[in-house]
């Protein structure tokens, strides 16, 4: 059953309607909760008077930090990828209501409760607030000097190997650039939300999440209740892309209000509001400096890196980590740092490090190659890692040249021309750009249950999240290839922490972390019927329960990472190869096709697995041509704050994009062989449609998105 293209098994309920979202739960006795959003971005809030608010129609309370319980400061608060169930709150630093400090514009000051949603929001309204203001600190490139190391972790600190600055003052051939990429928002379909309801001390919360149990212990340790006290649900999610991974301030917000009323609270976020309150990619400034001989061999790698970040949250987007495996060199600095601003907190976006970082590596590359006049594929196969550059260790598993030679051939790459502006098709220029995809195999403990049941069917059951990208179909797809039953007969429960222990659905672990859990369990299931049946030839399981009075039989697994699997660097691999046309005229630029071949083990569901390969990379698009959260430094606002201004990719941007499944066999990722997909795909499309740009125009743009008046 595995590898086969499968329809999703929630197809149906969704388009349908009958798959529920957070926001959907209507309890009995639901009432609405609003927030209120500070309006600077740095300084303390003088004055807070609700007293009109409180006696607007339907409002049953107003809390802020002149009421509000004071909850207690989880604990690790970087919790949020690493797989287990730890604290995820986002903005450890700063619990909400905890006192009248301002952090960043949009931060939630208050929230009004009432009867109905219109009421709330009227009355929130209403909420009259003074500030003592101070002087902000908005500006990531006038304070780059004041980038700090964060958070306290090896990841975070500077990565040096050989002498790189020497080497790279002495190289024949140098590329030295600072490449710049935007804030860049998730704006997932479904905004968050929450429904929360207490009785005594026990909690119910239907969320938006890809880190349930995470959140349930958040939960726990901010009210202080035992764990087991706490139940979130989470079975659909419209959309996350790394913004639902960790327990925002409106979280805690929703739970203290049903407390404090005691009824049933929904509270979910305008798109407005999600822009301010709930993550984003924060922008980076990156200088990549290449030492090369004259015939393309690297001898130089410096990547320095700064992002935006914030005094109350520990997110680093740590562009410098794909540098640190990708091309042999004996020389090598990397490093990645933070300057905290008055800006709301970033946080993981979809190939969060990667997707900036490889922008400025992959931009770097192709001016190298122009440089020394060595076609930008064969540059790279001069400089192919054949093990990991900075720890010595062999691949997992490693097709990327497969991957080149493959898209290659099937876009035409040999009818590319070297010279820029040297293709056109009347006022069009035509280019051609490639780069390299690649994002890390993670693999984290998970556990699951499967029951046998004898009418035939098997439940299995996971407390994973399914957010698009076919989970539940997939977990049944290994459950039904190692029970030897039909795909049917198999269900799969997700999205409850009453379920066995599942890790955050982020990292593109979730195939290969659950997938293994799932495959051990049926594994274990089916060992027991061999043992009842005295032989591995089980033609009908209903019947062998029957045969012995049994209705049910039931297997659990704890799945952990084998220990050998430490020997191995653990990577999927890709190519992205773009075709462009710029119209000459009005420098608009348009992606006519793209060919992108990836090798990431085995492929679990063809269907669905070309289907993320296709998302990442129309996100791709859009973080080269279009996204932008446009920011004012001035009064350290986002701006186009609405998905009228705020531009994503619609059907008429994306023409002919194909997909080349390079097949592949790890032995040593995990059981299934599967090294996960949900973010390579957009990994090296920004930077490959800049290269293509580059080979149209002659005009290298090196601050994304690619715009029209950078063209002009």
């Amino acid at each position: 059953m595995i590898g086969e293209g499968r329809d999703r098994v929630d197809g149906r309920a969704k388009v349908t309607g009958e798959a529920r979202y957070a926001a959907e739960n209507n309890l009995p006795d639901l009432v609405h909760a609003v927030v209120v959003m500070a309006t600077i971005p740095a300084g303390t809030i003088k004055t807070l008077d609700t007293a009109t608010a409180k006696k607007a129609p339907g409002v049953l309370t107003v809390i802020s930090h002149l009421n509000a319980p004071k909850l207690h400061l989880p604990g690790n608060a970087g919790g949020a990828r690493s797989g287990g169930p730890q604290d995820n709150y986002a903005e450890p630093r700063a619990l909400p209501f905890a006192d009248a400090t301002v952090h960043y514009l949009g931060q939630q000051i208050a929230v009004v409760v009432a009867e109905t949603l219109e009421q709330a929001t009227h009355a929130a309204q209403l909420v009259k607030v003074t500030y003592d203001a101070k002087p902000a600190r908005t500006d990531l490139q006038a304070l780059r000097a004041e980038a700090i190391e964060k958070p306290p972790g090896p990841q975070s600190q500077p990565f040096t190997q050989g002498d790189p600055r020497a080497a790279f003052a002495s190289a024949a051939v140098k590329v030295d650039q600072v490449y710049r990429t935007p804030y860049q928002h998730h704006n997932p379909m479904e905004a968050h939300a929450i429904v929360a309801s207490w009785k005594g001390d026990e909690l119910t919360l239907y969320d938006s999440a890809q880190n349930i149990f995470a959140t349930r212990q958040t939960l726990a340790h901010a009210f202080e209740i035992p764990t087991a006290n706490v139940r979130v649900l989470s079975p659909f999610v419209g959309g996350a892309f790394g913004s639902k991974g960790s327990a925002w301030p409106h979280l805690m917000i929703g739970v203290i209000a049903a407390r404090m009323v005691k009824r049933p609270v929904k509270l979910w976020l305008t798109r407005r509001q999600l822009f301010f309150t709930n993550g984003h990619r924060p922008e980076t400034e990156q200088r990549v400096a290449l030492g090369a001989t004259r015939e393309g061999k690297l001898v130089s790698i410096i990547h320095d890196a700064i992002g935006q970040g914030n005094a109350i949250n520990d997110y680093n987007e740590r562009c410098t980590r794909v540098t640190r495996m990708l091309y042999a060199t004996p020389n090598l600095y990397a490093d990645h740092k933070v300057v905290e601003l008055n800006v709301s907190s970033p946080t993981y976006m979809r190939a969060p490090g990667e997707n900036p970082g490889i922008f400025a590596i992959e931009s770097a590359l192709d001016e190298l190659a122009y440089a020394v006049h060595v076609d930008p594929v064969q540059l790279r196969l001069i400089n192919h890692a054949d093990v990991n550059p900075t720890d010595g260790k062999p691949w997992s598993s490693k097709s990327l040249r497969e991957c080149y030679a493959r898209a290659a051939e099937r876009f035409g790459w040999s009818r590319r021309k070297e010279e820029p502006m040297s293709m056109r098709e009347g006022r069009l220029l035509i280019g051609y750009g490639m780069a390299t995809a690649t994002y890390p195999a993670h693999r984290a403990p998970a556990s699951a249950r499967a029951v046998l049941r004898d009418d035939g069917t098997v439940t299995v059951s996971s407390g994973s999240h399914e957010m698009g990208a076919g989970t539940a179909t997939v977990m049944a797809q290994v459950a039904a290839e190692v029970l030897g039953i039909p795909v049917d007969r198999v269900r799969f429960l997700y999205g409850d922490t009453t379920l066995p222990t599942a890790p955050i659905s982020a990292g593109s672990m979730t195939a290969s972390s659950v997938g293994a859990a799932v495959f051990d369990v049926a594994t274990a299931l089916k060992k027991k019927l061999v043992a009842l049946a005295g032989t591995d030839r089980i033609a009908d399981h209903a019947a062998l329960l029957h045969q012995h009075y049994l209705p049910a039989v039931e297997a659990r697994v704890d799945s952990m990472p084998e220990e050998s699997a430490q020997q191995y660097s653990m990577h999927a691999f890709g190519a992205h190869f773009a075709e462009v046309a710029v119209d000459a005229e009005l420098g608009i630029a348009r992606v006519r096709r793209m060919v992108s071949a990836f090798a990431a083990g085995r492929v679990l569901n063809a269907k669905t697995a070309r289907s993320q390969y296709l998302g990442g990379m129309v996100m791709g698009i859009g973080a080269a041509l279009l996204e932008e959260t446009h920011f004012d430094k001035r009064v350290g606002s986002f701006t186009n704050v609405n998905l009228g201004e705020y531009l994503v990719p619609v059907n008429a941007d994306i023409r002919n994009l194909e997909v080349i499944f390079v097949e592949e066999n790890d032995a040593h990722v995990n059981p299934i062989g599967a090294k996960g997909i949900g973010e390579i795909g957009i990994v090296g499309v920004a930077p490959a449609i800049a290269n293509a740009v580059y080979h149209a125009t002659g005009r290298r743009v090196r601050d994304l998105p690619i715009t029209i008046e950078k063209l002009l």
